[in-house]
């Protein structure tokens, strides 16, 4: 999703949009953002700390249901409005109007993605879960951060047990593994790196970003 179909990630736009929609003095602790993007870097926090972490300074222990999906909602028409892309948009359309079961598979919290998913026409979402108990968001990430092999794993449990040939789209190296299990794999808006490594394996790729810069 983020910088596929976006224009830019979307996690740090959620935490502040949360916490300018449902608890502006959280506002107030932004800076101490900095501690667990320090951790991350040297190494001592992995990217499900590093999310657990920055979801509880600024969202805090426990968030009502209704608080989450009000806050979800409007960023969902914000975020979405403001940084989806047009190129990525027609993509998805031209999938949709070919009849292809569309699967959005993001390391984005499933709290917030599904309605962007839902914005888009997805048929499946496949997100990083949270626990939630008796009806309070957590910061506590359920099972794997969607992200990698961990990805992979996660869109072959939620991918139909009969299904034709498969594409993939990404913008990031780490998604690697879902790429080179696709029948089809598309470097969208492509990292350096990825660039890179769909150049060498003669994949397709596509520039999104520049479409909308013109």
């Amino acid at each position: 999703m983020d910088k596929t179909i976006t224009a830019r990630p979307s996690w740090l736009p959620w935490l502040w949009h949360f916490a300018r929609s449902e608890a502006p003095a959280r506002l107030l602790l932004t800076p101490l953002l900095l501690w667990p993007t320090l951790l991350f870097a040297l190494g001592f926090y992995d990217r499900k700390a590093l999310k657990q972490a920055t979801q509880r300074l600024m969202m805090g222990s426990r968030v009502a249901a209704e608080r989450v999906d009000r806050a979800a909602r409007s960023f969902a028409q914000e975020f979405g409005g403001r940084y989806e892309l047009e190129g990525a948009l027609d993509e998805i359309a031209r999938l949709r109007n070919g009849g292809e079961v569309l699967i959005m598979a993001t390391a984005s919290s499933a709290f917030y993605a599904r309605h962007l998913a839902e914005r888009w026409g997805f048929d499946l979402l496949v997100a990083t879960g949270n626990v939630w108990r008796d009806g309070w968001l957590t910061p506590q990430i359920a099972g794997e951060n969607c992200y990698g092999e961990g990805k992979l794993r996660m869109v072959l449990q939620a991918a139909p047990t009969s299904h034709g040939p498969v594409s993939f789209y990404s913008d990031h190296v780490s998604d690697l593994p879902c790429l080179l299990w696709a029948d089809t794999p598309v470097a969208a808006n492509p990292s350096a790196a990825l660039a890179a490594a769909a150049s060498a394996r003669h994949w397709h790729i596509v520039s999104w970003m520049q479409q909308n810069s013109q």
